[in-house]
């Protein structure tokens, strides 16, 4: 750890109310910050000017020095390939216009750090695995959410042109999909772990003979426990000031159908499973290189996905009743 990066710096953290922010929010407590500002959807439309601006005047508006200001950049329009199917448009202005305004306004006001988070739906479909930073731009992302990762790869365009014209210190970090404790479980808009395990531990407790999953289970995902990806973001805002974009992954995939299966032997489901092919499959493969966090700030992830899966399927059976 950076001794004292923390140290009379105010950190804003856009999503920070959000699944993966809670875990960041921790973390930075953990390593020391202790002036940190969440700036929440009912108090803020990201997605306006307006609201930016007023956003930076409240966290300024003491006389800090600029400089001692960090953004985390969290908040995200998200969801799994039926939202992205049924809302691209909304996704794409959404996440474009949070992401180039609160940047912009940043380097205006003279913000010390801008950490940008990507994704990794903004690789090319037809990424050679494992997915290599440079190899961002080999092609077209996978149709059912390209408006999404084309939006948030904007970023990374605009962290690198500010650098280069204005010296703006803005990283682009690209986390491989999240999962854990306080993922988002609602059948409408999760995420294919999420959706899963509450998928399977109701079908086990109505005692089904079968469980459908959509596609054929054939693509391949990598997946990162959330504490990981948090660990990783922080210690980028420690270590890391390079204009580059960065993997944050776990470095091992696995297929749908082993994912399914092995969800379903952990809650304990014994039906069968039956394969909707009538539904899309998403990018055929997704693994990252994750050598480049390694070897720029020291960062690889630690818990093991069969520790992660535990925690994660726990948890939900033990918040149920708070989850919608």
């Amino acid at each position: 750890m950076v001794e004292n990066f923390w140290h009379g710096k105010r950190v804003v953290v856009t999503g920070g109310a959000g699944f993966l922010g809670s875990f960041v929010i921790s973390k930075l407590k953990e390593r020391g910050a202790t002036d940190i500002y969440i700036p929440t959807i009912e108090e803020y439309d990201l997605t306006d000017r307006d609201y930016i601006n007023r956003l930076y005047d409240l966290t300024l508006s003491d006389g800090l020095d600029p400089s001692r200001m960090v953004l985390v950049h969290l908040a995200a329009h998200v969801g799994g390939i039926g939202a992205n199917r049924e809302h691209p448009a909304e996704f794409f202005y959404d996440n474009l216009m949070m992401g180039v305004e609160l940047m912009h306004q940043a380097w205006k006001r003279g913000a010390g750090k801008f950490v940008a988070i990507g994704t990794v739906c903004a690789y090319p479909k037809y990424t050679p695995v494992p997915f290599k930073e440079d190899d961002l731009w080999l092609g077209y992302p996978e149709e059912t959410n390209a408006p999404y990762g084309l939006a948030k790869k904007m970023l990374l365009v605009q962290a690198q042109a500010y650098r280069q014209q204005y010296g703006f210190n803005a990283i682009y970090l690209l986390p491989v999909n999240l999962y854990g404790p306080r993922d988002n479980f609602n059948p409408a808009s999760s995420h294919v772990i999420p959706a899963l395990v509450r998928k399977a531990v109701e079908a086990q407790e109505r005692g089904e003979k079968e469980m459908v999953v959509w596609g054929d289970g054939s693509p391949t995902r990598e997946f990162l426990f959330v504490e990981d990806a948090a660990d990783g973001i922080v210690t980028a805002a420690e270590k890391y000031n390079g204009a580059e974009p960065v993997n944050l992954g776990s470095g091992r995939e696995i297929s749908i159908k082993d994912l399914a299966e092995m969800i379903c032997r952990m809650v304990g489901f014994q039906g069968r499973l039956v394969w909707d092919t009538s539904k899309p499959n998403g990018q055929p493969r997704r693994g990252l290189d994750v050598s480049r966090a390694q070897e720029y700030f020291g960062w690889s992830a630690q818990v093991p996905f069969e520790e992660g899966m535990r925690r994660t399927i726990e948890w939900f059976k033990q918040n149920r009743d708070k989850i919608r």
